[in-house]
């Protein structure tokens, strides 16, 4: 065999990971015992308020305490989860010799919990971290129940942390923030309102597009990244309306599809900007997609015309004359579903200064999601994308 063709049979390995993953009504009961199996003798909880008060905080810690386990809880999470509030848990964590970090919470939590784990056995602070692959040592076994349908954050090699001082979104990149087994009960569900639901599934949506256009998606991220657009345009009406519990069960297997699509496939310029805004003015993440994803699309479109008229058929339901109308079409009929869910959908109903938008598109072209956009772009091009949906 010659040495191109080894090089070239290389470009076809591809990699896919994922936690170990419990899905069902009920399965937060079995925490204690994943935890057990983990060598988890001291549990360090992280949550934050909200699910305190709609009670799955002290479920789980009952959970946990019939499994005779001790634990620390540590909730001091922000929705944009912040630098020196790692540096606190971590210190806690140290402090009070715990074994297994277990996240309990939507992306916030989640990737508080990651950061915590992160510096707590490899030291230094959370921005020797930013990039990729920069976490050398091996992180204590984490368990994840997510709370909302969207983050992905249960699934995925991805952290993100707020460096306060420099009003950025760091993103870590690496396998070992991939957690050792995510425990996804729909209950949990029950008690979001109707805006966390439509912005979580609308952050899951985004995974799925963003991934499923990704320049490293590949069929394994593909087949997800599909299964999750059919699930959450099929499912998010419905579960608003009744609460359906098939339809909020479906929401939550659309979040895993698109979670371990995004994971392996990454994601793009919504992503991209989303981090930087969210950075600078400290917006909710998920309020900022439904704003940005059907500009991302419509500029991508030139680079991944096949794709778009694939998303656009399950937006549709039904192909049109052409690929580029089908494409078209499933833009505007996104447009039109994100209306119909109040979601917002210009950035003025989210932030009142457009003047940091400059500054906010170059930091953007830093961020690495950028890299696996279909089409490059310059921060002028972003900012382009930025002013249109002003």
């Amino acid at each position: 065999m010659k040495a191109t063709e080894l090089r070239g049979n290389e470009m076809d390995i591809r990699k896919f990971s994922l936690p170990e993953i419990i899905f069902g009504h009920g399965s937060m009961d079995y925490t204690g015992s994943y935890a057990l199996q983990l060598g988890a003798k001291k549990v360090f909880v992280v949550s934050d308020p909200g699910l305190e008060r709609s009670g799955w905080v002290a479920k789980l810690i009952d959970v946990l305490e019939a499994s005779a386990l001790k634990w620390v809880y540590y909730s001091n999470v922000s929705s944009n989860p912040r630098d020196h509030e790692v540096h606190t848990g971590a210190a806690l964590y140290k402090a009070e010799g715990a074994d297994v970090v277990i996240g309990l919470g939507g992306g916030s939590p989640l990737d508080m919990a990651k950061g915590v784990a992160t510096v707590a056995s490899n030291g230094g602070i959370i921005q020797d971290y930013e990039g990729a692959n920069l976490i050398i040592r091996p992180l204590p076994p984490m368990i994840f129940l997510p709370s909302t349908a969207g983050s992905g954050s249960d699934i995925s090699q991805f952290a993100i942390i707020t460096d306060v001082a420099r009003k950025v979104k760091m993103s870590l990149i690496s396998r070992s923030l991939t957690p050792n087994v995510s425990i996804i009960d729909p209950d949990m569900l029950s008690t979001a309102g109707d805006d966390l639901i439509v912005t979580s599934a609308v952050d899951a949506l985004s995974h799925a597009v963003e991934s499923y256009v990704s320049l490293i998606a590949h069929t394994l991220t593909e087949t997800q990244a599909l299964k999750a657009m059919h699930l959450i345009l099929h499912n998010l009406k419905p579960a608003l309306a009744t609460r359906d519990p098939l339809a909020m069960e479906n929401l939550s297997m659309a979040a895993v599809a698109a979670g371990m699509s995004f994971s392996n496939a990454s994601l793009g310029a919504c992503h991209a900007i989303a981090h930087s805004l969210g950075g600078f003015f400290d917006t909710t993440h998920g309020m900022v997609h439904p704003v940005l994803l059907p500009a991302v699309m419509s500029y991508n479109l030139p680079a991944c015309e096949t794709k778009m008229a694939t998303i656009g058929e399950i937006v549709l339901g039904k192909r049109l004359s052409s690929s580029l109308q089908t494409a078209r079409g499933g833009i505007e009929r996104l447009k039109e579903v994100f209306l119909e869910l109040n979601a917002p959908v210009h950035f003025r109903e989210i932030v009142d200064d457009r003047t940091a938008f400059p500054q906010i598109c170059e930091m953007a072209t830093k961020d690495a999601c950028l890299l696996t956009n279909p089409r490059p772009a310059t921060a002028e091009e972003l900012l382009a994308i930025c002013e249109e949906v002003w």
